[in-house]
């Protein structure tokens, strides 16, 4: 996975439990697409209090998702729905195999949020 959306999604999921400086440079740098220069500039820093300002925010985000695993989670089951919507999109009627299939991905997708 690009490093820019993973990021996106560690900060989407984790990103409340930085600081808000943390919080902030990830943001500029990775959503808005500063340089390190111009978030050092606009933060009477330097570059490289910037550059380890977003090294230690990413280990950090990065060490949630290796203890918490919420992002593998959520795209294995966004993946599972797809699969659930491809069965049910067929134009004709969905045959009974189709059907069975989906009941029981999303009957899997029911069964690991009550574990």
């Amino acid at each position: 996975m690009d490093k820019v959306i993973m990021m996106t999604l560690l900060y989407d999921f984790y990103g409340p439990l930085l600081t808000e400086r943390q919080q902030k440079f990830i943001e500029l740098y990775y959503e808005n697409d500063y340089s390190l220069g111009e978030i050092a500039e606009n933060y009477g820093v330097s570059r490289q209090a910037v550059h380890d300002t977003l090294k230690r925010a990413e280990n950090i985000l990065a060490n949630y998702e290796n203890k918490l695993g919420l992002i593998d989670k959520f795209l294995m089951q966004r993946n599972k729905l797809a699969e659930v919507a491809r069965l049910l999109e067929d134009p004709r009627e969905p045959s009974s195999q189709q059907l069975a299939r989906a009941r029981g991905i999303l009957q899997e997708l029911l069964e690991m949020d009550r574990g």
